[in-house]
């Protein structure tokens, strides 16, 4: 019996696939939990729009994060930060203060999580960072570090 998998199934399949298991399986396990469907022709095609949805909506998200990406590159963001005799920085700038800085200056509401920073900033001056907005979009946002 061919069935249409609704979630993912150990050693049998992905949610959306279509596979070909015994009657007995489909019938006893599969159907009962709600694991999958059975693969007619009107189940087929409702499988077939909801991918096409899926794919729009993907396609839709990545053009939002480009034009995003592209609307950051050219912003900058001004941060405050406390220094001793020097030129010595006390303490250092982390996302979460980019982040609100972001708010603040720009108006944009970006999330901590999402800018890599690898280590905090500890220096004066203009520093990149990269932001990631989609798994294939990463913006990078200028970030000036001034004495307070």
């Amino acid at each position: 019996m061919k069935v249409i998998l609704l979630e993912d199934v150990k050693a049998l399949g992905k949610k959306g696939q279509t596979v070909n298991v015994s009657d007995g399986y489909a019938r006893n396990m599969l159907l009962p939990k709600k694991l999958g469907i059975e693969a007619t022709a009107k189940n087929l095609n409702e499988l077939k729009l909801q991918k096409a949805h899926e794919d729009k909506v993907a396609a839709e998200q990545l053009a939002e994060a480009q034009a995003f990406a592209k609307e950051i590159e050219d912003k900058q963001v001004t941060v405050a930060i406390k220094v001793g005799e020097g030129g010595k920085v006390f303490g250092s700038v982390s996302a979460k203060e980019i982040a609100e800085a972001a708010k603040e200056q720009l108006g944009y509401d970006i999330d901590k999580k999402k800018m890599q920073l690898p280590n905090p900033i500890k220096v004066l001056g203009t520093t990149e960072v990269p932001i990631r907005l989609h798994t294939k979009v990463t913006a990078k946002l200028k970030v000036i570090v001034k004495e307070a």
